[in-house]
């Protein structure tokens, strides 16, 4: 109690002192929003689920709307149409990225390519991983470790199948992202993929994405940030600090052995660029890319494919349409391979419409302008953050007919509406300049896995009911895991 009330005391002498810049703001054309109350502003509208809250709120104030959270003007974009100014037509002016507070444990923004500004570090770090993780190349030399990976996971799901115990398809879908990663980076799985195992580094990841996407007071009053009132930064720094030792011991052990004429990894690679550049690649570098890759790499694709699974098993005429669909293309129980994806549209849909009504991060990486900007006959003001809500536009019902059904057919209809980046009804991965880099990998592996377990089996529920809440982060996962058990064919 004593530390809250010198908070709130400390805040309301900085309300007053911060007054005449709130005043001076008022005066400029702001978009439309709910009337902030001393102090919190309008913290108290986000509640648990910010992305619910703020999409609620845009049907009242509009698809472009304004907020006053604590000290920072925030505006949140709500629309296609709204998104493709910012994301596209604007994307320089809005190419800066917001990082929490929490992400500034070890200095993450100063190395990471997510958080970095659009300038020469960024373009030369995005410039390695699309050329020599993301490539067309690199991705097709890879193609056979992908589908080793998803052997595995048939092979795990078979042993439950076998032993009559239910599979946790998120931890499941989570060791096979982990591992196809490790295996492209270092040449090694990092997790057993025939054991439970894994559990310990996916709750490092989402310790991390549960706590940077956690309402932190010092985001909102910057004032605080010494004091750390809720210890956000304190646990960052011990969860970052683990994953970079991990990676640290890594590195460290490839430049002790050298290069094998076994691997051409991702790691000989940089290391590599090193030895040419110095000053482009160092080992720090390496350690925070691996961290980006990582926590944007494993989570995401493990979260999509449990919500996938999920929707299949809730809507059993969905699943038998997918599963016929396989059996004539493919073959009964047969592991489905990256050719085949292209030949099964009704699989593509399902992947699609998972992704549009459970977007693996609801608010895209936020933004920040640099300078005034104007959006839709509004003034968006200088260092205001603005947030791009996926998980809202994915529901909007000006866009989707019935936007809560999980309704594949909508894309059979519109094949050509895709998620590159292109098409602002269905933008999961972003777009413009800073649209994820991994997403060629995105889109290759979840059609293979969620094909492969639902062509290899049937799936039950052991409970009566599937819960559907999610849990918010900075990615979006099911609040209880989807448990299931895979029944021979």
């Amino acid at each position: 109690m004593e530390l809250l009330t010198i908070v709130l005391a400390l805040l309301s002498a900085l309300t007053l002192f911060h007054g005449y810049r709130i005043l001076s703001t008022r005066v400029k054309r702001f978009p439309p929003g709910p009337t902030p109350l001393p102090i919190i502003g309008n913290l108290h509208l986000l509640g648990d689920q910010p992305h619910q809250s703020l999409a609620k709120l845009a049907k009242t104030h509009g698809p472009l709307m304004c907020l006053r959270l604590g000290f920072i003007n925030t505006v949140v974009v709500s629309s296609a149409a709204m998104a493709k100014q910012v994301l596209q037509k604007q994307d320089l002016a809005f190419s800066s990225r917001w990082p929490p507070n929490a992400v500034h444990a070890c200095d993450q923004p100063k190395y990471s390519v997510v958080w970095l500004p659009v300038a020469s570090r960024w373009r030369s770090l995005r410039k390695v991983l699309n050329s020599n993780i993301f490539s067309g190349n690199r991705l097709d030399a890879n193609q056979h470790v992908r589908r080793r990976k998803v052997q595995e996971l048939i092979a795990y799901c078979a042993k439950g199948s076998e032993s009559g115990e239910a599979v946790d398809v998120g931890l499941a879908a989570f060791r096979t992202s982990l591992n196809l990663l490790s295996n492209i980076i270092f040449s090694r799985d990092l997790t057993d993929p025939f054991s439970d195992s894994g559990k310990e580094f996916k709750d490092l990841v989402w310790n991390i994405m549960a706590e940077a996407g956690k309402p932190n007071l010092v985001d909102y009053f910057p004032l605080l940030e010494k004091m750390d009132p809720q210890g956000i930064r304190r646990r960052m720094t011990n969860h970052f600090g683990k994953m970079i030792q991990n990676f640290h011991g890594l590195i460290t052990e490839r430049l002790e052995k050298g290069k094998s004429e076994e691997t051409d990894d991702v790691i000989d690679v940089l290391l590599a660029i090193s030895k040419e550049n110095p000053e482009e690649m160092d080992t720090t570098h390496m350690e925070r890319m691996c961290v980006d890759l990582f926590l944007a790499g494993t989570d995401t694709t493990s979260n999509t494919l449990e919500w996938a699974m999920a929707e299949a098993i809730r809507n059993p005429e969905i699943m038998k349409k997918a599963k016929s669909e396989l059996e004539e293309i493919v073959g009964k129980g047969k592991i489905i391979g990256e050719e085949d994806v292209q030949k099964l549209p009704y699989l593509r849909s399902m992947v699609k419409e998972t992704l549009r009504i459970h977007p693996p991060v609801p608010f895209l990486i936020p933004r920040k302008v640099e300078e005034d900007v104007e959006v839709g006959g509004y003034s968006v003001p200088k260092n205001c953050q603005v947030l791009v809500n996926a998980w809202a536009i994915g529901r909007d019902e000006d866009t989707w007919k019935n936007p809560l059904e999980f309704n594949p057919e909508r894309f059979l209809q519109d094949s050509e509406m895709d998620v590159r980046g292109m098409d602002f009804e269905l933008i999961p991965f972003g777009a413009g300049r800073r649209i994820c880099p991994g997403l060629p990998l995105a889109i290759r592996m979840v059609p293979v896995m969620l094909g492969s377990l639902l062509n290899s089996f049937h799936w039950k529920l052991l409970q009566q009911e599937l819960d559907m809440d999610e849990k918010f982060g900075i990615t979006l996962r099911k609040a209880l895991p989807l448990r299931a058990l895979p029944i021979p064919l």
